[in-house]
């Protein structure tokens, strides 16, 4: 299945029906009165998610949505039917936004968690429902209110623990691969992942959703390479893991190269936690991996981890650091809910 996460539609919920506008004829009853019924109400349009989807791809052959319209009204005070509701199943941590690409109007973020984004027309009220004792022959009847319409953007975030930061060829799908299940392509040039791809990582009895994001070069935020497109997919990570070729000459040049990029993409990314990692030790001189390695940790100020995911060199150390943290954000989440405050990874006043 091909991966898609944004895309553009129009959506349109229901107009409401036509009331009715009819009066009582039968036999023997002189003063039959007014009896024409309300019309139904249009449909609305629904967002839902669903667990079991990872791609909008069903959204980039279909891109017109419109709910039924309402049954208009009928004599002898028949409502007319109203239409059911257009359920539009999307995946979690899908957001919908304005035509602007900025403002967001929902958020679906929980499995099962369904927003009325398009409310439908109401229907229009027959001529029965104008008698009065002054009026007791109405000719009026409504029109339906016509339903909202109007062109939104979706655009997935997948809802990963962890996220894979680096270069190109820095080792983010080889280390994925030796943690999980997941399959990415894994080769020797730049540019082998082309979409975020998700695994589910087991350490010491628990289980976390690692997400590998294809690599970021410079000028990534002006939109060189595959641009930064996919860092939104890091937002709603706890923690990121930024690996580091230990192959490279300069690896800290290319450790403050991603740390620009993230911080003008923006989104809080570089207020995150951050575990660092110089991949491929075992393709390194031990002098020149510890001259490396102190260099590092000197400029970015953090504990680096030396790793290899050829190999499983530092990788449970490296998986156990991640727990930790990743650990302690649901923990923070469930304190706020508790206390029922809002909660984001990014209050200042956290500690990690």
């Amino acid at each position: 299945m091909k991966f898609l996460d944004q895309c553009k539609i129009y959506l349109k919920s229901g107009d409401g029906g036509a009331g009715a506008a009819s009066f009582r004829r039968e036999k023997f009853i002189e003063f039959g009165g007014p009896d024409g019924g309300d019309g139904g109400r249009g449909g609305d349009i629904v967002f839902e998610a669903v667990e079991n989807l990872n791609t909008l791809i069903d959204y980039r052959y279909q891109q017109h949505f419109k709910a039924r319209n309402g049954r208009p009204g009928a004599g002898r005070q028949k409502t007319g039917a109203s239409s059911d509701d257009l359920v539009l199943k999307v995946p979690v941590g899908t957001e919908i936004l304005d035509e602007d690409k900025e403002t967001v109007l929902a958020d679906l973020t929980i499995p099962g968690q369904r927003i009325v984004f398009l409310r439908g027309g109401d229907g229009g009220f027959g001529n029965a429902h104008f008698k009065t004792s002054t009026n007791q022959a109405p000719t009026r009847r409504d029109m339906g209110w016509p339903g909202a319409e109007r062109w939104v953007w979706m655009r997935l975030k997948l809802i990963a623990d962890a996220g894979l930061v680096g270069l190109p060829n820095a080792g983010k799908s080889t280390f994925l691969a030796a943690v999980s299940r997941a399959k990415p392509k894994v080769a020797d040039y730049p540019f082998t992942t082309l979409k975020p791809q998700l695994g589910v990582v087991g350490i010491d009895g628990e289980e976390f959703v690692m997400a590998d994001l294809p690599g970021l070069i410079e000028g990534a935020s002006e939109g060189a390479g595959l641009g930064h497109r996919f860092l939104g997919h890091v937002e709603r990570c706890s923690v990121i893991l930024h690996l580091i070729d230990g192959t490279e000459e300069d690896v800290t040049g290319a450790y403050k190269l991603i740390r620009r990029e993230l911080k003008a993409y923006g989104g809080g990314l570089t207020a995150k936690p951050e575990i660092i990692g110089i991949n491929k030790a075992d393709a390194i001189d031990p002098d020149e991996l510890k001259a490396k390695v102190t260099k590092l940790k000197r400029s970015a100020k953090k504990p680096v981890f030396v790793l290899s995911g050829a190999t499983g060199q530092g990788v449970t150390e490296v998986l156990r650091s991640l727990q930790g943290h990743i650990k302690g954000d649901h923990l923070a989440v469930e304190i706020a809910a508790a206390a029922d405050l809002p909660y984001s990874p990014l209050d200042p006043t956290r500690k990690d």
